[in-house]
């Protein structure tokens, strides 16, 4: 009975025991399965740390040893192939610096690393994505190397020095090592992600940070096919007229005629224009910048022709028949700042100034024709957008024309606003350099100058007394200017019409009966056009004014027509033209003449009492000669008197010498030059 009481107990306690030793044996299988776990990521952290150490070792000897040894390529190739190679070991050097810290901390390693990734970020991204899109114009560099059996056992006996495990790849292998990194992070931050429990802290962070070199590796991808793309159409090639005419056929004619029936549609408002405010800002400002450099080129350019100018006058290499004394000072000082302090200045300008900024001048270029190709691609692109939204379909070319426009626009939008904040800084610099060119020039004069300059009237004058000097005789200069306008006023002629040249008077009288005299004007100096929309002009041309500024509203550009062709010249080379008389109205002026086969007399010696013979006189107007009897003039230009009448006793015009040579001119193109009082330096009293 007693026995019978205890079965049912003791089968209880053995149910019990068994269960509690399947619980431990569990316990112990999920014990075991978290410390494999976390061994594997273990490993797979130092994975991690020890690959980064080696790689890093790496790029070292990149830069240390093997870029060193290969000083028989070109600067220019060597800057090709290693690319940004330094920033890359800058920036690896403190990731890899962050990692071996996480290590005092075993217990929050993982998360650390994590954040460490998520920190590094943008700084990855930055630096890799310019190395890799340089990678393929690195890798074209050593095929022409392979085609150079002398060089290439050079070069690959260097890599089998220094690397030994890269063997026949050679360059290749150093190369690509970079690119092979950037892609594997996010293949090591999965292993530790998979060897990481689900229900640990450090999970999501490290799900975020896979997710952000993932990122990372397409953002490089993108970027590097936006600049294929890009480099495409940043090339400046100067080809001939026939070159260009060859590369037309019916394919290009159809896209031509394609993209400007889209313009011609939008010009109409019948489809939207497609507004990107923040592209046009960026356009903007870029054709801002490119006006101030290619100002400053034209006005470095004029400096520098100036100065080129002066050093043509050499006073002191003329005989004075002066003793020795203050002149033989001066002449000895304007030889030393002749032959060392002015050329010197003068290389130092062209060195420090005008090239660097030829050299921006240059590199504008290549965004420029960029942002032209973007406006093509604008119109490929809406045309596409419009037919997807009628269809809903487009074909492989208009699909791949819609994503080169995204890449041109998306490239310029993020890398338009660097280079306009680089170009400025350049310019900047130049334009400093420029300054600290003539403070050093100045000083230079003075130190050369400083024992002529004792030898002036006005070495023992007070700083304030020099200054007010210096205003007496500016403001004395400024009043026999006035004095010399006003008298030149008084004698100037009543406005006289300029003849027109020869063959011109169609052109002049169609554009005045279409436009009218006071829209009319003169090209002063030849205009060479660089742009499409840009005339190239010569000396005297006439033109009549459309619009006085340019689409972008640049006033310095006008809108002219010649009467053949419309097209935008700089303002600054174009003064009013007063309207030519005819043939007849010449005749009129002249007097009556008996013989009208001839417009402008004979020469005769006839004096008359008006002028006085060999009288010096100044051109009003420039004249341009006609025939063999009539001489040119420059307005401004001296002229001296010969006879003041021709031999029917006409004083309209007058026999006069220039520069040798003798002509007939308008008497009405003279005038007397007034004789200023004489000026100089004067001593405060």
């Amino acid at each position: 009975m007693f026995l019978a009481l205890l079965e049912p107990a003791d089968m209880a306690d053995g149910g019990a025991d068994e269960s509690s030793s399947r619980t431990e044996s569990l316990d112990g299988e999920v014990r075991v399965s978290k410390d494999k776990l976390l061994l594997r990521q273990r490993l797979a952290v130092r994975e991690l740390v020890d690959t980064e150490v080696s790689y890093l070792h790496m790029l070292q000897l990149c830069t240390c040893d093997i870029r060193g040894r290969l000083q028989q390529l070109p600067q220019g190739d060597l800057d090709v192939l290693f690319s940004n190679i330094d920033d890359i070991i800058q920036v690896n050097s403190r990731f890899l610096h962050g990692l071996q810290e996480t290590a005092s901390t075993e217990e929050e390693q993982v998360h650390l690393i994590g954040n460490l990734f998520l920190e590094f970020q943008e700084e990855l991204e930055r630096v890799y994505k310019v190395y890799c899109t340089s990678y393929d114009q690195a890798l074209q560099l050593v095929e022409t190397y392979r085609k150079e059996p002398e060089l290439q056992r050079e070069i690959q006996g260097i890599i089998e020095a220094v690397v030994p495990q890269a063997g026949s790849s050679g360059l290749d292998f150093v190369l690509v090592t970079p690119l092979q990194r950037i892609t594997k992070y996010p293949l090591l931050l999965q292993k530790i992600l998979e060897n990481t429990p689900p229900e640990a802290n450090a999970y999501p962070l490290l799900q975020r940070a896979t997710s952000a070199l993932q990122d990372v590796n397409a953002n490089i991808n993108e970027y590097k096919m936006r600049k294929e793309v890009a480099s495409k159409y940043t090339r400046v090639e100067q080809r001939t007229l026939r070159e260009r005419l060859a590369c037309i056929n019916t394919h290009t004619l159809s896209k031509k005629t394609t993209r400007l029936s889209q313009l011609l549609k939008q010009e109409a408002g019948l489809v939207p224009r497609t507004e990107d405010k923040e592209f046009d800002d960026l356009e903007e400002r870029f054709h801002w910048v490119s006006l101030c450099v290619t100002e400053l080129k034209n006005n470095v350019a004029a400096y520098l022709g100036n100065l080129e100018t002066f050093l043509r006058f050499r006073p002191h290499e003329y005989n004075l028949d002066i003793p020795d004394g203050p002149v033989a000072q001066y002449c000895h000082l304007e030889r030393e700042l002749q032959f060392v302090a002015f050329l010197e200045f003068k290389q130092r300008l062209e060195g420090l100034v005008w090239r660097p900024l030829c050299s921006l001048a240059r590199v504008l270029a290549g965004p420029r024709n960029l942002i032209k190709k973007r406006l093509d691609k604008l119109l490929d692109f809406e045309r596409v957008e419009e037919k997807l939204l009628e269809v809903g379909s487009v074909s492989y070319e208009e699909e791949a024309a819609r994503h080169t426009y995204q890449a041109l626009n998306s490239l310029l939008v993020a890398e338009l606003p660097q280079f306009n904040q680089l170009t400025l800084r350049w310019l900047g610099q130049i334009l400093r350099t420029f300054v600290a060119l003539q403070q050093d020039f100045a000083k230079q004069v003075l130190q050369r100058a400083e024992c002529s300059l004792a030898q002036l009237p006005h070495r023992h004058v007070s700083e304030p007394d020099f200054r007010k000097l210096v205003e007496d005789v500016l403001n004395q200069t400024g009043n026999q200017l006035h004095s010399f306008k006003d008298n030149f006023q008084k004698v100037l002629p009543p406005p006289t019409i300029q003849p027109l040249l020869p063959g011109a008077e169609h052109q002049v009288q169609a554009l005045l009966s279409k436009y009218g005299p006071r829209r009319l004007f003169q090209v002063t100096s030849s205009i060479s056009g660089a742009g499409t929309l840009d005339l190239t002009l010569p000396r005297g041309q006439i033109v009549a004014l459309l619009q006085n500024k340019d689409t972008k509203g640049n006033s310095c550009r006008w809108l002219v027509d010649t009467g053949g062709h419309r097209g935008y010249v700089p303002a600054g080379k174009l003064e009013l033209y007063h309207v030519a008389p005819s043939g007849e109205e010449l005749r009129r002026q002249a007097g009556p003449c008996k013989d009208s086969r001839h417009l402008t007399p004979e020469p005769t010696l006839t004096p008359v009492a008006s002028v006085p013979n060999m009288t010096q006189v100044v051109a009003v107007y420039p004249f341009v000669a006609r025939s063999s009897h009539e001489v040119s003039l420059q307005a401004g230009q001296p002229v001296t008197v010969l006879e003041a009448q021709d031999k029917k006793g006409n004083p309209e015009w007058s026999l006069v010498d220039v520069n040798g040579q003798r002509g007939y001119v308008p008497s009405s193109f003279l005038a007397r030059a007034p004789s200023p009082a004489p000026w100089g330096w004067r001593l405060p009293s």
